[in-house]
């Protein structure tokens, strides 16, 4: 029984040499001197402030995208021990001895140095030789701009990662396809596509466009499938769901489970949070939670409340009244009711709170028990400090003047009588009969009278004169131009008021909620708005000194100056390998005429290549060339500042193009002995220029050794390249 312990258990393994020793080179070329220089280089002053933020846990936008990318940063940060003190206000700023500078940019380097094996991979699976796969793996080895891009604390090393992982992963199962289907590796790689798919768009929206080219040939695939008479309907339908669950429903998952950790680490108020809804900002700990807390959730007649404009742009800002009145002309000539002013101020100011008054009655506080307003009630609003009527009347505004004037009324016996009736309409309610509710309601106020909505002027970014303070204009806006987040308002602050007496209210005013209700959101509605923030929230983009058109960067006649050495002439710059920017140039070009040259031969039926070797050169290429038009061509389309190193995953499908192409040159177009002995050795020849452009631009590429003015001049090989030159 125990006679199979006589002979010793033994486990034999197949280890791929090539892959063991690219994997090598990759981690060499992208770890050595991985802390040098010890200075903030380029957009780590970018990245570090929200690694610095997830540190102490304090919320915050980033309108570039995803936070994915964001929190991978941040953990290099935490495996480093890193507090998160550290001012990141200037480029080439010396970091602290706090900061872990080689484990924050740990993960961008090992991401860079897993593509190089990642490049064999691919080009093993699409069915090329080991030899063609070992050429692109060492072509990406020797890329000056993607070890620059990899060193750093920057996140296109990490994007790259995850679009080769998925392409790779694809076609390793499209490969398992054909012999085990549903098969554990079947189902592994799969699944492995729809992450990769999913971190790729989680780290930043360009890989949004390698996983919609994955998704097209994948029904491209599958299409193919349908016309397989061997596949019954229910293997085909078993198919489909297969990859509906693991490329459309895993990924979407994934990606909402990003921005779930993302709120879950960031739960307290910093400077981001005023962008976002009252809401929101309620449910961060500290900032608004401080104030908002306790309030009543029900608005009854009798609240005091501050009113918020929902828009928030181009500020947030509160309703507000002041004593000051409208000047009787302005200066335009044109006249106004020289009431008092009603604006929309962008602070937190005891002027901005408002009561909510039932016409039919007197009192200004809250009856016991309340009673609330509920959506298509008439209210009146009472300015709370100066106790005037927010009213409207068919007098041009002062900025806009298709718009009403909004005012509060001061009775001056003249022929203008009071139009202070106002109809709380409940934006995003859910009945006809729902109560408006503190921070979660989303109100407009229409006028009785003319059916004007109150509106924060669109006059977006414009304020009012001097003699209204530099305060955001507030209008009536004709309900027929259409609805608009400006006329929407949400109660932000909000007491039930006690004190019918004027001098009691303005103490009552001053004075803080003691009430004990709480509002919380749920994860659902924090992501839609956080979502919509990122994908709306535009900042200002102005011209950068480094920044660039799409058009350079097919011949790279700009480049980025990363870090200078404060003394010396050490220097760090986002520059390619020229050779090999060139070759996957004119790698394309011959791809393409090739392509349609083989397209306009095959429809006279004149077969010039196997029809094994069609398919391999369209699937190849499909991967390839599809892979940079759709990480390229979209930048056209973009009204945003771009950088050289947006084109690097695209850059990396032209590198892995090149040679795709050469051994297709070399099996089919070198027919003799001697084209082919003269083809090696041109392509030796060539790869020969890859190393020595690789060794010779080292130096910036890696921050030293240090060079002279003269060897500084000498790497300016174009007049458009900005290298840095000391002044003697």
């Amino acid at each position: 029984m125990l006679g199979f312990l006589k002979n010793p258990v033994v486990v034999t393994a197949k280890i791929n040499m090539n892959l063991v020793a690219l994997t090598v080179m990759g981690l060499i070329s992208r770890l050595w001197g991985l802390s040098y220089p010890r200075a903030v280089v380029f957009d780590e002053v970018y990245y570090g402030q929200f690694v610095s933020l997830y540190m102490k846990r304090i919320f915050f936008v980033d309108d570039s995208g995803p936070p994915f990318g964001h929190m991978l940063l941040a953990l290099g940060g935490y495996l480093g021990g890193f507090d998160g003190n550290f001012l990141w206000n200037r480029i080439g700023a010396e970091y602290s001895v706090n900061v872990p500078v080689w484990s924050l940019r740990l993960l961008p380097a090992l991401a860079g140095a897993l593509c190089v094996p990642l490049a064999y991979q691919i080009l093993v699976e699409l069915q090329f030789s080991h030899c063609a796969a070992l050429g692109a793996a060492l072509l990406i080895l020797l890329e000056n701009s993607l070890i620059t891009q990899s060193r750093f604390m920057l996140l296109e090393s990490i994007l790259i990662f995850f679009i080769l992982l998925a392409v790779l992963s694809y076609l390793k199962f499209y490969n398992l396809q054909r012999h085990s289907s549903f098969s554990g590796s079947w189902w592994f790689w799969l699944l492995l596509t729809g992450v990769a798919c999913s971190c790729a768009v989680g780290v930043k929206y360009m890989g949004l466009f390698t996983y919609m080219l994955l998704l097209a040939i994948a029904g491209l695939h599958f299409w193919h499938m349908i016309g397989d008479q061997n596949l019954s309907n229910v293997s085909l339908m078993c198919h489909f769901l297969a990859r509906g669950l693991a490329l459309v429903i895993i990924p979407v998952a994934m990606y909402l489970s990003f921005f779930y950790v993302h709120l879950t680490l960031l739960y307290r108020s910093g400077p981001h949070d005023q962008i976002m809804t009252s809401a929101f900002q309620a449910s961060l700990e500290g900032g608004l939670a401080r104030i908002t807390q306790g309030q009543p959730l029900e608005v009854a007649y009798g609240s005091q409340i501050t009113l918020r404009n929902v828009l928030g742009k181009p500020m947030q800002c509160w309703l507000h009244s002041h004593t000051n009145t409208y000047p009787i002309r302005y200066e335009n000539g044109r006249g106004s009711s020289h009431q008092q002013q009603v604006t929309c101020y962008p602070f937190k100011d005891v002027n901005n709170w408002w009561i909510v008054k039932d016409p039919g009655m007197q009192q200004l506080v809250v009856s016991n028990p309340p009673r609330p307003v509920r959506h298509g009630h008439i209210v009146q609003l009472v300015h709370g400090i100066t106790t005037r009527y927010l009213n409207t009347h068919d007098v041009a505004a002062p900025l806009s003047p298709h718009s009403q004037e909004v005012s509060c009324y001061i009775d001056y016996n003249i022929s203008m009588p009071a139009q202070n009736l106002w109809r709380v309409e409940i934006v995003n309610r859910e009945s006809d009969t729902e109560v408006w509710k503190t921070i979660l309601s989303e109100v407009r106020f229409v006028h009785v009278n003319t059916s004007a909505v109150l509106k924060a002027s669109g006059f977006i970014g414009a304020s009012l004169p001097e003699w209204g303070y530099r305060q955001l204009e507030v209008v009536g806006e004709k309900l027929s131009k259409g609805y608009h987040q400006s006329m929407a308002w949400n109660v932000e602050e909000h007491r039930y008021g006690k004190s019918q007496e004027q001098k009691e209210r303005e103490v009552e005013l001053h004075s803080p909620t003691q009430m004990d209700i709480s509002k919380n959101l749920s994860f659902i509605a924090k992501f839609t708005e956080l979502q919509w923030k990122i994908l709306t929230l535009k900042n200002e983009d102005t011209e950068h000194k480094y920044s660039s058109s799409a058009l350079d960067w097919i011949t790279m006649d700009t480049n980025i100056a990363y870090w200078l050495h404060p003394t010396s002439g050490a220097q760090i710059h986002l520059l390619g390998n020229v050779v090999t920017w060139a070759s996957a140039n004119v790698a394309a070009l011959v791809y393409t005429c090739l392509s349609l040259w083989y397209l306009i031969r095959r429809r006279r039926k004149i077969y010039d290549i196997p029809e094994d070797a069609w398919q391999l050169w369209v699937s190849a290429g499909g991967i390839s060339v599809g892979g940079w038009a759709v990480n390229y061509l979209p930048f056209f389309l973009m009204e945003k500042t771009l950088f050289l190193y947006h084109y690097l995953p695209a850059l990396t499908f032209q590198i892995l193009l090149i040679p795709i192409v050469l051994q297709h040159l070399g099996d089919h177009l070198c027919r003799s002995l001697l084209l082919k002995s003269m083809f090696s050795a041109l392509i030796v020849a060539w790869f020969s220029s890859v190393y020595l452009v690789y060794r010779t631009f080292s130096p910036v590429t890696y921050g030293k050794p240090s060079l002279s003015v003269t060897e500084l001049k000498d790497l300016r090989w174009k007049d458009s390249w900005n290298i840095l030159i000391r002044k003697q």
